[in-house]
């Protein structure tokens, strides 16, 4: 190789080299995950219900927010392994497993099931649940002020306020006898939920449908059963696996005229009509703050059970108005945001 094709290969090289640095710099994602010298690297594992394809969803989205806020970044000091099963229950202990035998400094598990099956795997690995309705009563936590061991998290209190969205199905519809209520099968989560629903609904002079479902084709089923029994409106119970269907409910929902009423705004935000529910990215963000505490040296079993404190009405207007529902001036009023 002559002189020339040497200079011509280095200079060409020292180009690329700098080409490549420039767009690092404009893009950060681009730079590769390198842990900072001397910076201790700790392992989270994420046991999720939900779908890979679907992932980040805006709830892991604003759990990764929260922690990057508290100075925990990714490819710095924080890596984290994630782990998903499809919105089915039977997988769930194996995945757990598998976190825990890496092994992770700490397990985040979202919702119920994945929970529990963190729970089983390990007595010593911090555990910390997002979403779940009642952990006490499904078995998560022993107590909410002094939690089990190694377990702890945020609660949805979701059961507890299931007469309230009933009670916004009468008020928008004075005349509604029927409700159909549409869940995953397998959260033991949403059958609280559910279970709920059927002890107040007498108080409101309401019937439920059962509409619920295990996978995604059973929905057609599930809407035109709501239909023939005369359904008025479809009350979605959400966990992960309902909110990775949320376009073909909302679709189905529309294509029948039955307006979608809902425990989070995710539904709304999408096409569904009313929700009524603590804020889901605020309890993920929270969720952030349990984990860097736990990282930081504190006990689990110290860090009460958190419950949510405010809670969120949401109105799709433009719904309303698609479904010929002339919603009261004053229900509007009460909305903590209108979608229009």
């Amino acid at each position: 190789m002559s002189s020339v094709e040497v200079s011509y290969q280095v200079n060409r090289r020292l180009f690329l080299r700098g080409l490549l640095g420039a767009a690092a710099s404009s893009a950060p994602w681009l730079r590769p995950a390198v842990a900072e010298p001397g910076a201790k690297v700790r392992r989270l594992g994420v046991l999720s219900q939900g779908a890979a394809h679907a992932h980040p969803t805006p709830l892991f989205r604003a759990f990764q927010q929260g922690l990057r806020e508290l100075g925990w970044v990714e490819g710095r000091n924080l890596a984290i392994e994630w782990r998903f099963s499809e919105g089915a229950v039977e997988p769930l202990p194996r995945l757990a497993a598998e976190l825990v035998g890496l092994p992770v400094d700490l397990v985040v598990a979202a919702p119920v099931a994945p929970a529990l099956a963190a729970k089983e795997a390990t007595g010593a690995i911090p555990v910390v649940f997002v979403q779940v309705p009642d952990p006490v009563g499904l078995g998560v936590v022993a107590n909410l002020a002094r939690p089990s061991a190694n377990v702890t998290g945020i609660s949805t209190i979701a059961s507890d306020l299931s007469g309230k969205r009933l009670a916004l199905v009468k008020e928008v519809l004075p005349g509604a006898k029927r409700v159909a209520v549409l869940w995953n099968r397998r959260s033991p989560g949403a059958a609280l939920v559910v279970q709920e629903m059927e002890r107040v609904k007498g108080h409101l002079g309401l019937e439920l449908d059962d509409i619920g479902v295990y996978e995604r084709g059973e929905l057609d089923d599930a809407f035109a059963s709501a239909v023939r029994r005369h359904a008025v409106a479809v009350m979605v119970i959400d966990d992960p696996v309902m909110a990775a269907l949320h376009t073909p409910v909302v679709q189905l929902a529309a294509q029948h005229a039955l307006p979608i009423f809902s425990q989070y705004s995710e539904y709304v935000d999408s096409g569904g009509l009313m929700s009524y529910g603590p804020s889901l990215p605020a309890l993920y963000r929270r969720a952030a703050t349990y984990v860097d505490r736990i990282l930081k040296g504190a006990n689990p079993s110290d860090l009460p059970v958190e419950q949510p404190t405010t809670f969120e009405l949401v109105i799709n207007l433009n719904t309303a108005n698609a479904l010929g529902l002339d919603l009261a001036t004053t229900l509007v009023a009460r909305a903590d945001r209108v979608i229009e």
